[in-house]
């Protein structure tokens, strides 16, 4: 089996109108919001009521965190797994929140009415099982678990909040599945070290109880682009940096009328994949001095952050060396090279889990070098060839890639897909083939794929695995369902569009303008196909 590479090149002219005005009004607004389009966390909003009640706005977040709990007594989006989190952290903010008087406007009837449905929610939820690989679970759930036992267990707030059964002496059990030592095993190793590794200062709330003297620091503000994260730090009473950290919180707080997203900035995040979709149908050509412009600041010879505080990784490494070679200014993509783990990539050092979506993106950066510097030596074809048979060794039985930074199969099979178009050998036509079968046998009845009910976002990848499968998909059923796919983005594609959380971070989070980008995108591929 054979790697070739690739044309990657996407900068043109002959767009339909609509979709040029799209995509120039979408770079344009991402190119002048500096934090990213993201809406707020409803778990980092109530980390930072619970850590750091003396930070303007509090009783706007308390208020504001009511008003979200649904009829059933949950917070946070997604079916029941992803309503764990959430659920925990927004009541054990409520149940601190009892035992202060800082926010006047809030009754304390108001606060106990809804941590009892909180209770009484997670005491369901725990027996759920099947949670999600989303960051630190295993160390988020365990600590608030014993948090919120902690306040019940004393007798103020029992006989303040009346909370039924649990003023009664019923406590919370801790979910199936979980270690309740696993947070106290983790701080043991940072003060045995000496030092919070990087790798977990972004969900630093996990351990800061535990690591009173050994606290890392916040040279850039907020610790791991975290408010949670950087509520706890604070909380944990560091001076050394703390009036950083404070106007930093705050000035999250105020972008987000006093809520809180779980990452901040997520500027280089949102332009990489922006780019890098606009790109597929080929990007305006008054676009591409601001995306070559986002391409020299983000990329790094040592690795590029998702955002300050983070670890360098794979995913945005590769994606700075991708979207450098659409808009024809390739960047050598040696960078990656400290991510390599035998026949893959690490999605950072570290990692204890490979990531699909991150591999694809390697290669497709790879590939998209290689359009531009076809006599690259034979080592690099050797890596393409293993990263190549790496990604095919992760696909699912029914044609399927799943991945931990996404909620969906169609994101992770759609990059996979788009990765292996470069690729020539009967291996790789036959798993795109399966891929695209199984993307036409699970179009819902209005024309719209997705995982829990249809969505513009998950169609618009399902959209584009079936163009890239176009020598197995050329019959009258794959027509047919571009078609009705084409009829459902288009009634989907307005910009004011509000897209449902699929992305993975701490808990389920929604990229607005990513979302935006692939379904704009998306659509103008149809029209092409389609003339």
């Amino acid at each position: 089996m054979k790697s070739e590479p690739c044309h990657t090149m996407r900068i043109r002219a002959g767009h339909t109108d609509d979709y040029a005005k799209r995509a120039r009004e979408l770079v344009a607004s991402v190119h002048h919001d500096a934090w990213g389009d993201v809406r707020p966390s409803v778990y980092e909003t109530a980390r930072v009521v619970s850590w750091t009640p003396w930070l303007e706005g509090h009783e706007r977040r308390l208020v504001w965190l009511l008003e979200q709990q649904s009829a059933s007594g949950s917070w946070g989006e997604g079916p029941a797994p992803y309503r764990l989190l959430p659920t925990l952290s927004v009541t054990e903010a409520l149940l601190s929140a009892l035992r202060d008087d800082r926010a006047a406007g809030v009754s304390h009837e108001r606060l106990a009415a809804a941590a009892d449905k909180g209770l009484a929610s997670l005491r369901t939820l725990s027996r759920t099982g099947g949670w999600p690989d989303t960051a630190a679970i295993e160390i988020l759930v365990p600590d608030l678990v014993v948090r919120i036992d902690e306040h019940l267990n004393r007798p103020d707030v029992a006989a303040l909040c009346r909370l039924g059964p649990w003023a009664r002496g019923e406590r919370l059990p801790l979910p199936r599945g979980f270690r309740a030592a696993l947070p106290e095993r983790v701080a043991e190793r940072c003060r045995a070290a000496g030092r919070v590794p990087l790798k977990l200062h972004h969900t630093f709330e996990g351990v800061a109880r535990r690591l009173p003297r050994v606290v890392p620091a916040a040279p850039g503000g907020l610790l791991g682009s975290s408010p949670a994260a950087t509520a706890a730090w604070l909380a944990t009473g560091a001076e050394a940096g703390r009036e950083r950290a404070v106007t930093a919180l705050t000035g999250v707080g105020r972008r987000y009328d006093g809520l809180f997203p779980e990452a901040s900035p997520i500027s280089v995040f949102e332009r990489l994949w922006v780019a890098a979709a606009l790109a597929r149908p080929g990007l305006p050509a008054d676009c591409v001095p601001r995306v070559r412009a986002w391409a020299a600041e983000i990329y790094d010879t040592t690795g590029v952050r998702g955002a300050p505080g983070l670890l360098p990784d794979t995913d945005d490494t590769a994606m700075a060396v991708l979207v450098s070679a659409l808009a024809d200014s390739p960047r050598d993509p040696a960078p990656l090279s400290a991510f390599e783990s035998g026949d893959h990539y690490d999605c950072y050092v570290g990692e204890d889990t490979g990531s699909s979506t991150a591999n694809a993106h390697a290669l497709q950066a790879l590939t998209a070098w290689l359009s531009h510097r076809p006599a690259a030596d034979e080592p690099l074809r050797t890596r393409m060839d293993l990263t190549r048979d790496w990604i095919l060794a992760q696909q699912r039985p029914d044609g399927a890639w799943h991945d931990k930074w996404h909620a969906s199969p169609y994101y992770a099979t759609e990059r996979c897909v788009t990765a292996l178009r470069g690729h020539t050998g009967p291996t790789t036509r036959d798993a795109v083939r399966s891929a695209a079968d199984w993307v036409l046998a699970t179009q819902h009845d209005d024309g719209s794929w997705g995982i829990w009910g249809g969505t513009a976002e998950e169609t618009a990848y399902a959209v584009n695995i079936l163009l890239s499968a176009t020598h197995h998909t050329a019959g009258p059923k794959a027509a047919e369902a571009l078609k009705r796919a084409g009829d459902m983005l288009r009634d989907a594609s307005h910009p004011s569009a509000h897209h449902p959380a699929l992305w993975h971070d701490k808990t389920l989070y929604a990229p607005q303008a990513m979302a935006r980008a692939e379904v704009t995108a998306a659509l103008e591929l149809l029209v092409t196909h389609q003339r």
